[in-house]
Order: structure tokens, then sequence, then C-alpha cells
């Protein structure tokens, strides 16, 4: 041990906590999980948020060589842009969580095949609906906390719908927001060019306690592979979204 090291305690790499001064927690591999009890957020409704940006190589790509000259103000817009503007329209990722109660209820809350959920009755899990140009508000689910004695484990997931880029073409986070304390926030920074899907965070009820605990598995395949993956043996069939616009 170095002189350095008998300065400053060690803290564990399995668990961190914070305090609302801190703003924000970012799980990483190092650091994958805390616990919503020991922040004093296992109550009211927990706010789950999907954003993205675009990577800068497609951004360059789409502006053309001449860009530059014919728009020179661009050079001093930032590398990366908000995820609803024109050249990202064709990008579609979506926010999903796979829940079990502790009745022993299973399930899905996610836009495909319209099951939104329910934020006062079972699975207490509400989607806010489909975000298909990554707007600023992004997509969002809802969790109610106050009913966490019926909750045995979420797993948050994003999935790309359809013919749209893989993941290695956006910068994606979910972010966590509970009714107190700090945002925790997991990036999805490991690329994975031709996965379609990712198990993002899991929340589980450990005799009472909800421990957040940061996963970032990417699949090639969707929610059935997710399921086999973490064991929650339901049965899939293609699914399909409502039309924009209705219909």
């Amino acid at each position: 041990m170095s002189f350095l090291d008998g300065l400053w305690p060690r803290r564990s790499p399995e668990y961190i906590s914070g305090s609302a001064a801190t703003n924000s927690i970012e799980l990483t591999k190092r650091r994958p999980r805390v616990s919503l009890n020991k922040q004093g957020a296992a109550s009211g409704n927990l706010r789950v948020n999907l954003s993205w940006q675009m990577r800068t190589s497609d951004i360059v790509t789409k502006r053309g060589k001449g860009g530059l000259l014919r728009h020179p103000f661009r050079a001093f817009q930032p590398e990366q842009v908000q995820a609803h503007t024109q050249s990202m329209v064709n990008v579609d990722l979506d926010l999903g969580c796979l829940y079990e109660l502790t009745d022993g209820a299973k399930g899905v809350v996610q836009p495909l095949g319209n099951f939104f959920g329910s934020l006062n009755s079972p699975p207490y899990v509400k989607g806010s609906g489909d975000d298909r140009f990554g707007s600023g508000s992004g997509e969002t689910l809802f969790v109610n906390l106050d009913h966490r004695d019926s909750i045995k484990r979420l797993l948050v997931f994003v999935y790309i719908y359809d013919q749209t880029p893989a993941f290695d073409r956006t910068h994606a986070k979910v972010t966590l927001y509970p009714s107190n304390g700090p945002r925790i926030e997991i990036n999805l920074d490991e690329r994975a060019p031709q996965a379609r899907s990712c198990a993002v965070v899991s929340i589980e009820n450990h005799k009472g306690e909800l421990i957040v605990t940061r996963e970032v598995k990417f699949v090639y395949g969707f929610q059935s592979e997710l399921d086999r993956l973490y064991g929650w043996g339901m049965k899939w069939g293609r699914g399909y979204k409502t039309k924009a616009g209705g219909g």
C-alpha cells in the first residue's frame, strides 16, 4: 500500500452512495449499484428517462464535404447535437421495462404493442409514450415506489425498433430521477455495432431495500433474448407500433 493510499480510506468498488448536494451519481463498472433506501428515495414516483445524441462522425457525413464552405458558422457549433435535429429523424430508440411482482405476475411496459402499463395499479410502472424523434424530453417511464412492497424486480432496457442505426451511432443515456436525492445516470458507452437491445439497469427488492444496479448488457436480438438472459420466462410474439399520427 502506498503512502497516499493511507491518507484516504478505500471505498468498495461494488457500492456507492451520494447526497442531494452531489446532484448526480453515475453508475460504472467499478461502482455499479446504489441503494434507494439509503438515499431516502424509496418512495414516491421514480422517473426513468432515456435521451440520446448523434455521434460526431454521422454529423460530418450528413453535412457533406462542402457544408462548412457554404455555412462557415457551423464550425462553431458543438460537436454533438440533440437527436431531434433533422439529420437524426430515422433513429428510433425505445425505452422499456420488464417487471416481476411479488405475487408472481410478470410482463413488459413498452411502446411496442402499446403496453403502457399503469402507475396506480399493477404493475405500478407506466410509460409516457413513444418518442420517435428523440425530442428534448426523450422517453420516460414512471415507477410508483409507494407500492415497492409489490415489486420484486424491474429491468429497464433500450431497444432499436425496425431498420434503424445501431447503438454505436448514438450516445445514449438513461437517467433515474428519484423523488429525493441525486439523480442516477447510466451511460450506454460500450460499443456494440450490431446489437439491437441493451439491458441498462435493474431495480430489485432485497428484503425491503431497493437496489439499483448498472447492467449495460448488449444483445443481438430483442426482448425475448433479454428475457432468456435474465430468466423472466415469458412467451414473446411479433409486435408492432401504431403509425405516427395515429391509425
